[in-house]
């Protein structure tokens, strides 16, 4: 594994909804910031007053996806499927990270015609250089490959990935990006300050899409604590395999955000279009990469050799549940879009409309759970009407943003008193269960929930990359599917019942005699309660009540 993922994790693998806030990495000197900062802080102030992102006028020509999908093996296939289904589309659900990285492994190496990707982050990490290398087989076999990124939690060597952009059958664009092309964490943060309304604006959609037949969406970001293969920390998160109809509706936002005002070609920035020397030497690396992965004997490299999952869905031994879905995204400009100042989607309103309808129990796995006064309004709603409700999100311990955090602590009493039921995962999981996480690792490092699910009534459920907070309500755009499927929605509800046994997360509850809250868990087998929130260490809790006295909501 990287010897610096513990690292790269507490320095910037923060809150994925935080965007540009959370700073990169500082240069390996703070003086080379000094001695540009006057001259960065004027560009950074006038482009302030832009609206759009630098490289805006670079001249783009509109691109979409692959017209016939049936000209593919995997469209005929899985045309032919649907067909035999009603029409409808079929759904697998990928809890487990590994599988999530060996399924999108496997497409990219079966993809014949096109390539999309969609993502908040993609790291340059063993994972991200992995995918990065069947990419380039990929195109060099002639597969169309599109790279849409989004700028705002890029650190130090991520960049790597924009070499891909010198293939000539591979185009990366940055999503919203900064003007400053660097890595000092100063001058970023000078010109987020001077053009926060631009840049507080993020895209954290997630989505694969492979020859218009076949696509990946959900929750996990490209990078090694997403796929649940670094043993110091990780991401439980989850997936929702795609084939069917539905594909071409995601195929067409991709297209959407592609070809926005806001998704900016990278040949387009700093030094223009990367070399083939430097895509060359990059190659060179991935090779090398691949030799030591390898040699390391790395489990996954091995199961992807294997072709599991994608061989098991395309012979019939994975079962597909054909069904009816929703699309539920939000438009790239949504900002304008929730303004009223043009036509265009939203995600928060047919979610919102979807929780309403619920007639007995409604289960929400959020990372980051800030509800709101209309969150608020809707739980008091449903309990009215004597309606179920209960949540999972990170504790304290486990939380990888102590500012989401610090939101949310303000919401606990209202929640408990309205009848919500409360828990939140452990960082230290007592059970593999539930986790995505095979045994061996499940024990290891510090476990964070990452997943963003919704189960209605048991026979609904709302798999993307959508938090329950206002951040993805206002400042970030998302995607998901809600599908009718009892099956899944029932897995779903299993892999929320495991992670909210007593060995795995905390239950919080009101103390009768005075109304303070208790967390009960479970601790070596043996059930106990804690008045004080289980912090992980005491410094932690001092930042977070100092945080809790900032007025943020807005932002988190």
């Amino acid at each position: 594994m990287l010897p610096d993922s513990r690292r790269t994790r507490n320095r910037l693998s923060r809150r994925e909804t935080f965007g540009s806030r959370v700073p990169v990495r500082p240069t390996r000197s703070g003086s080379l910031a000094s001695r540009f900062a006057f001259l960065l802080l004027l560009v950074a102030f006038v482009s302030g007053c832009a609206t759009l992102p630098p490289g805006s006028d670079f001249p783009k020509t509109p691109t979409s996806a692959l017209a016939n999908p049936t000209e593919t093996q995997l469209g005929q296939q899985f045309d032919s499927a649907a067909r035999e289904h009603g029409g409808h589309s079929g759904y697998r659900l990928i809890s487990a990270g590994v599988d999530g990285l060996t399924a999108r492994a496997e497409l990219i190496d079966a993809a014949e015609r096109t390539l999309d990707l969609q993502y908040y982050i993609f790291r340059a990490d063993r994972t991200g250089r992995l995918l990065a290398d069947a990419l380039l087989r990929a195109a060099d076999r002639g597969v169309r490959v599109r790279v849409l990124i989004d700028e705002g939690e890029r650190v130090r060597g991520d960049e790597q990935i924009d070499l891909l952009d010198a293939h000539p059958n591979v185009e990366v664009r940055l999503f919203n990006p900064f003007g400053y092309r660097g890595h000092s964490r100063y001058v970023r943060a000078i010109e987020f300050l001077l053009n926060a309304r631009r840049l507080d604006y993020r895209m954290h959609n997630k989505l694969f899409v492979v020859d218009n037949a076949a696509a990946i969406i959900g929750g996990r970001n490209i990078g090694d604590e997403y796929f649940q293969v670094d043993p110091e920390s990780q991401f439980g998160d989850d997936d929702i395999f795609v084939a069917g109809p539905m594909v071409p509706q995601l195929s067409s936002t991709f297209d959407e955000y592609w070809n926005s005002a806001l998704a900016i070609p990278v040949r387009a920035l700093g030094h223009g279009r990367p070399s083939q020397a430097a895509l060359d030497s990059f190659r060179a690396q991935l090779v090398e990469h691949r030799k030591v992965l390898a040699a390391d004997r790395t489990d996954y490299l091995g199961r992807i050799a294997k072709g599991n999952p994608l061989a098991g869905l395309l012979s019939g031994t994975l079962q597909l549940v054909w069904t009816t879905a929703q699309l539920v995204y939000d438009s790239p400009e949504k900002k304008r879009v929730d303004r009223g100042q043009q036509p265009g989607h939203l995600i928060f309103p047919p979610v919102v409309d979807t929780a309403r309808a619920v007639q007995a129990e409604l289960l929400i796995v959020t990372p980051f759970f800030v509800p709101g006064p209309g969150g608020m309004q809707l739980f008091d709603e449903l309990r009215q009407r004597n309606v179920r409700v209960r949540v999972l999100t990170n504790s304290l311990e486990a939380t990888p943003e102590l500012l989401a955090h610090a939101g949310y602590v303000h919401y606990r009493r209202a929640l408990l008193e309205q009848g919500v039921e409360l828990y939140e995962v452990r960082a230290q999981l007592g059970s593999a269960s539930g986790s995505g996480a095979p045994p061996t690792l499940a024990a290891y490092g510090k476990y964070s929930l990452h997943a963003k699910l919704f189960v209605f009534d048991g026979t609904r459920v709302l798999i993307g990359s959508i938090n329950f907070d206002l951040r993805s309500k206002h400042r970030n755009t998302e995607i998901g599917l809600i599908i009718d499927s009892p099956a899944l929605a029932q897995q779903t509800a299993k892999r929320f019942a495991a992670l909210v046994q007593p060995a795995n997360s905390y239950e919080l509850v009101l103390r009768p005699e005075n109304g303070s809250l208790l967390w009960r868990t479970q601790d070596n087998g043996t059930l106990v309660e804690y008045d004080r929130e289980p912090a992980g260490g005491e410094s932690r809790r001092l930042k977070l009540m100092l945080l809790t006295l900032l007025p943020l909501d807005p932002e988190l």
